[in-house]
């Protein structure tokens, strides 16, 4: 009954952390345990009393400020240099600031809706197709969960009891493989489509984007560097994130206004309290599920159908495909780890590292495949193009997506190689 329960608040519409929250106390008032019910006030805040979870609002309001603040076209500026001057150039550029942006925000719907904002109308402008720019755009939010910093992955870690900064340091290489599989895409789709060639910058231009693009570079090397140094702590780098964004918005591009500020700071108070909310609804559903020994009866079955762990990861990737088609990606991640990943350790010896990164990027493929697919309607909001093409000019970049998926299942030290 508490699985109908669960179904039926989930397919009628009902917000996430209250179908989770609301399915916890049927549980509990059908099974008149007392105990439990005296516990769950516990159990909601014991989910949200971790330290790295303020990483979260965080790493938002870095990136709101970042917005606010004209550090977002500067790094676009700044990869013109790199690769502005290919056939396909204002499409290279999208990837590459894309990924500046990844080791930033650290959430693909936000990465998706700044950068459709910022490159798809330049593109179009210069003869893309809109579909295909809208579609490059939105492939760049995948590799938000896999570039440190990552929510997803802050989340992970809390739920894992894994070092938050180790995760971060797992999905460099990984976020590597796949944004070179992302380069090699657009290229052979420039050499079938005829991409506009490239133009690159004139020396002056460069020196000039180099200039002003260097102090917006200093926000991911701020963030990464004090990671991998062991100087700031993944919380620390989120703080000092913001801080820099604020400081070169204001004093150094002079775009940020402290009149925006409060602007700034709700919308990352209200963001950032969805997130935390479901995060303590999802404590006490986790605790439900610990508490009907589901972990273990789902370690039985799986048992049963194969021993290969390569074979257990695929299993794992199709059926959180499925999950992430209907499902937010944070929702599903606080929801399949405390099933799924005792099983993979205990049962195939698999890292909690390698684990974590082929989950969260699995999950966040969701966010760009029907029938929710939040992060194809962000891109056609923003860009006027259809979610269905959209999405068709997306399917090479998810093949390329699910190649590096299949890498890192196949080879975990891909994952582990820099811990």
């Amino acid at each position: 009954m508490t699985l109908v329960v669960f179904l039926v608040l989930l397919f009628t519409a009902v917000p996430i952390a209250l179908v989770l929250a609301l399915t916890a106390i049927w549980y509990i008032g059908s099974s008149g345990n007392t105990v439990l019910f005296e516990s769950y006030p516990q159990q909601l805040f014991g989910a949200i009393e971790s330290y790295g979870l303020l990483a979260i609002p965080l790493f938002m309001l870095a990136g709101e400020l970042m917005n606010e603040g004209g550090l977002t076209k500067r790094l676009i500026n700044l990869a013109r240099i790199l690769v502005g001057g290919f056939r396909g150039g204002l499409a290279y550029i999208n990837l590459v600031a894309n990924m500046m942006m990844a080791a930033i925000m650290g959430s693909a719907a936000s990465q998706i809706a700044i950068m459709s904002r910022a490159m798809v109308p330049a593109m179009e402008k210069e003869g893309y197709d809109k579909p295909f720019s809208a579609a490059i755009t939105a492939a760049g939010g995948l590799l938000s969960p896999i570039i440190p910093p990552s929510m997803l992955f802050v989340l992970f870690g809390v739920l894992a009891q894994v070092p938050i900064a180790e995760m971060f340091i797992a999905g460099i290489i990984p976020g590597l493989i796949m944004s070179f599989l992302f380069f090699l895409v657009i290229s052979l789709m420039g050499l079938v489509h005829l991409y506009p060639k490239g133009e690159w910058p004139s020396r002056e231009q460069a020196l000039e984007y180099l200039l002003m693009g260097l102090p917006a570079g200093l926000i991911p090397v701020l963030i990464i560097g004090g990671i991998l140094t062991g100087l700031a702590t993944p919380t620390e780098s989120a703080a000092l994130a913001s801080l820099g964004a604020l400081l070169i918005g204001k004093f150094v591009y002079k775009d940020l206004q402290f009149s925006h500020l409060f602007g700034i700071l709700r919308r990352t108070a209200i963001n950032s309290g969805m997130v935390i909310l479901l995060i303590a609804a999802a404590g006490v559903f986790g605790w439900v599920i610990v508490f009907e020994e589901i972990p273990q009866n789902a370690a039985a079955w799986i048992a049963g159908q194969t021993s290969d762990p390569f074979v257990f990861l695929l299993m794992v990737v199709g059926i959180l495909l499925l999950v992430g088609m209907v499902l937010d990606g944070i929702a599903a991640l606080i929801l399949v780890v405390p099933i799924l990943l005792p099983i993979a350790q205990l049962q195939f010896g698999i890292s909690p590292y390698q684990f974590g990164v082929v989950v969260c990027l699995t999950l966040v493929m969701g966010l760009l495949t029907p029938p929710v697919g939040a992060g194809l309607f962000i891109a056609s909001s923003m860009t006027g193009s259809s979610p269905l093409s959209i999405f068709r000019a997306l399917l090479p970049f998810l093949l390329a997506t699910l190649v590096t998926l299949v890498l890192l299942s196949w080879k975990g030290s891909l994952v582990t190689m820099l811990l």
